[in-house]
């Protein structure tokens, strides 16, 4: 049964549990000025030729369900202007195979046409009109949409490092774009439930597990922490008063009128998918004498699930997806991780935490995002985090090459809660 807003209490059923994977969808389509290249993760990996056949790699492991985005800026190159052209094939093709997508409406980048990107005043317009005509186009065969994938990722990229449209740098600009991203989500979620109120927002973002050994950075290790949830904390309607990052969003560009608004406007969190990857979840905070305050990023694979799902479930009591994982490397390290990983899963729900769903991302290698700054080809750049390979053939086409993970995700899937085990309803205190 696809899950809508009428049923989305199977979520905290005992035996209720999606395995799904993903294709990166990274659309930056600002050309770098050195470069002139964009970011379309999507034609880098050859997916808009070969998306049946990709399509087909998914009804191969037996999924149920799939994060699928879609290319905002071809769908409505300018605006008052639509093409479905590309959207209709994929999405017609998931469907035939008895598969539904969570759709994945912005993925970091924006049409170009809509000038300051987030800062724009008529983004949060903009936003609600294309999920809208989505929504309309899909009703009654999509029912889960993802408003924004990442939004801190997305305010730390285009506000804080400056990389991505509108080029901000510091914390005012990660403010002022989170500020606009985030109106953004809530006017998206209003716009796809007046089309469908069975529509479920999946809302995605990024984690982070901050920890030192040094007692002085203590603070700032739980300032971090809490900026980790700032953009769930501002559509839920938690920053109010009080709120320990809410004096510094004013000290850095936030208005009291736009906090009051997000307090008036907030939303509930039906499903939240939490995003993590060994990689790069565990991040620890040290003083450097010759720059600083410093960060590390050491692999790490034990207990980040657990720890992570326990957070989030403890802040918002929402029905939990991991909506991305993977780990970057050999086949081996791979298939360590998804087995780590699993197993941790099955801890989590052991503790009666509704955590029901789990993808692997992507279902094959991605292009870092460094090709939009640099001059090698493609393949110079692909990571092969999927479970399949992606290998240039003579030609520059990129192939998609099984590996053993293939028939290892096929066996969990085909499973259903046997490997992560059923979720333990753990009695209420009365």
């Amino acid at each position: 049964m696809s899950l809508q807003r009428s049923n989305l209490a199977q979520l905290s059923e005992p035996e209720t549990f999606h395995w799904m994977v993903g294709i990166e969808d990274t659309f930056i389509v600002e050309p770098w000025p050195k470069t002139n290249r964009i970011l379309d993760e999507y034609e880098l990996t050859g997916h808009y030729e070969h998306f049946r056949e990709d399509i087909g790699l998914m009804a191969h492991l037996g999924v149920k369900m799939v994060r699928y985005g879609l290319p905002w800026y071809r769908i409505n190159p300018s605006a008052n202007q639509w093409n479905w052209e590309w959207a209709d094939g994929p999405m017609e093709f998931l469907l035939y195979h008895h598969i539904d997508p969570v759709v994945d409406l912005v993925h970091y980048g924006l049409p170009s046409w809509i000038k300051d990107a987030y800062e724009n005043p008529d983004y949060p317009k903009y936003v609600a009109e294309y999920a809208f005509r989505i929504a309309e186009r899909y009703k009654g065969l999509v029912h889960c949409y993802t408003p924004l994938n990442e939004p801190r990722i997305t305010a730390w990229y285009c506000g804080k490092l400056g990389w991505w449209p509108p080029h901000r740098k510091g914390w005012k600009g990660f403010v002022n774009v989170m500020i606009g991203a985030c109106r953004g989500m809530i006017h998206t979620v209003e716009a796809l439930q007046s089309v469908d109120p069975e529509i479920v927002p999946v809302h995605v973002d990024a984690t982070d597990l901050y920890e030192s050994a040094d007692p002085s950075l203590q603070d700032e290790v739980h300032h971090r922490q809490e900026i980790v949830f700032l953009a769930l904390d501002l559509i839920s309607g938690k920053i109010v008063p009080g709120h320990s990052l809410y004096e510094w969003l004013l000290k850095f560009g936030a208005r009291e009128s736009d906090l009051e608004w997000f307090q008036e406007r907030a939303i509930d969190l039906a499903v939240v998918g939490i995003n993590l990857y060994p990689m790069f979840s565990r991040k620890i905070l040290h003083r450097s004498p010759r720059h600083g305050l410093r960060i590390r990023m050491p692999y790490s694979t034990e207990g980040i699930v657990e720890r992570l799902s326990e957070l989030y479930w403890e802040r918002y009591h929402s029905p939990l997806f991991i909506t991305e994982t993977a780990s970057v490397g050999s086949v081996k390290r791979r298939e360590q991780w998804l087995r780590t990983s699993v197993e941790q899963v099955k801890r989590v729900r052991s503790k009666g935490i509704p955590l029901a769903g789990y993808t692997w991302w992507p279902l094959f290698a991605l292009v870092t995002w460094a090709y939009r700054q640099g001059t090698h080809p493609p393949a110079y750049y692909l990571k092969q985090m999927g479970l399949w390979d992606l290998h240039p053939d003579i030609n520059d086409d990129l192939c998609r090459v099984k590996t053993p993970l293939v028939q290892i995700y096929r066996d969990l899937v085909a499973g259903g809660c046997d490997a992560v085990g059923q979720l333990q309803l753990l009695e209420q205190k009365v």
